[in-house]
């Protein structure tokens, strides 16, 4: 801490995408239609799943808590993106760079976990279907999601405590478009080897772990589906865990990519690039493939409606 305050960094500079006027204007409006869509859909499918008692069930109890993750994380860095897309001075203080991060690796490392408690509550549903409601009880299910959030607090906290250890004596421009490690790393004026050993092993551990285990789930899924005699329900089945696979799939590239890869040495064009995909897009596939396309959630919503409309 002492190191830190005799630098005499006090904010930083967010380059972001573009210098171009037209080109910031042409990503603001992109990005706050997507970004609008994340909020309002999420928010209305944690609302959703509160109030419609057909979807009290460990499969959207997980899925209420996968809304409110992708809502959060999506919001600890695309307001600042937006602002900074219409404004010129693109500056971050050093306590809200370090706040950002910290609020970020929070809710995304508590999202692989929660997608590897996702991928177990599928296959024990499509596995074990015998003994599904006696294994995820409302306990079990609470104790994944609570393990879930405080693995992310942990996480958070060691990144946070590594960040504060470095020493930034200049310059202060992070070429990104938030405050993440990999790019903070680069711009230290101390040695953080140490700490890239260490980001190496929290995050690799963390998201190689969860991965195999949400793969390990649906290769046992995947076999149980050929199992299946009818083409039909084979097919539905299928289908639906292959699209929950993909978005999960490109989840975990996306962030094992970006910490794995820190070490290089100009990583920074790449990471905004595929930061994109898991601060914005994934959010936006997630409510695609898990509600819109979803059967149960379509139905609880138009009972939802005919109920307010039979209230009036």
């Amino acid at each position: 801490m002492a190191e830190r305050n005799v630098t005499g960094i006090v904010e930083f500079v967010l380059l972001g995408f573009t210098e171009s006027p037209h080109l910031q204007h042409a990503l603001f409006v992109l990005f706050f239609l997507i970004y609008l869509i994340t909020v309002v859909g999420n928010l209305w499918l944690i609302l959703l799943i509160g109030t419609s008692s057909q979807l009290h069930s460990p499969k959207y109890f997980f899925l209420g808590h996968l809304a409110f993750l992708d809502f959060c994380y999506s919001s600890v860095c695309i307001p600042k993106l937006l602002v900074n897309l219409l404004t010129e001075g693109k500056i971050i203080s050093y306590t809200g760079c370090i706040l950002q991060f910290a609020l970020f690796s929070m809710f995304l490392t508590t999202e692989c976990f929660l997608l590897a408690a996702m991928a177990y509550d599928r296959y024990m549903a499509i596995c074990r279907p015998l003994r599904y409601q006696v294994t995820m009880t409302a306990s079990l299910c609470l104790r994944l999601v609570a393990g879930s959030y405080v693995f992310g607090c942990v996480t958070s906290l060691t990144h946070m405590g590594s960040l504060l250890s470095f020493s930034f004596c200049g310059p202060n421009i992070i070429n990104h478009y938030f405050c993440d490690t990999p790019v903070l790393i680069h711009l230290a004026c101390s040695d953080v080897q140490r700490n890239e050993i260490l980001l190496l092993i929290f995050s690799g551990v963390i998201s190689v772990t969860t991965f195999l285990i949400v793969i390990s789930s649906y290769f046992s899924i995947l076999i149980t589906i050929l199992k299946i005699p009818c083409p039909q329900g084979r097919y539905k089945t299928f289908s639906t865990c292959a699209s929950h696979l993909t978005v999960v799939t490109l989840f975990y590239a996306t962030v094992i990519f970006t910490y794995l890869c820190s070490s290089s040495d100009h990583p920074s064009e790449w990471a905004k690039i595929v930061s994109v995909f898991y601060t914005l897009l994934l959010p936006v596939l997630n409510l695609l493939i898990y509600s819109i396309r979803n059967r149960e959630t379509k139905e609880a919503l138009r009972k939802m409606v005919q109920r307010k409309i039979l209230a009036q």
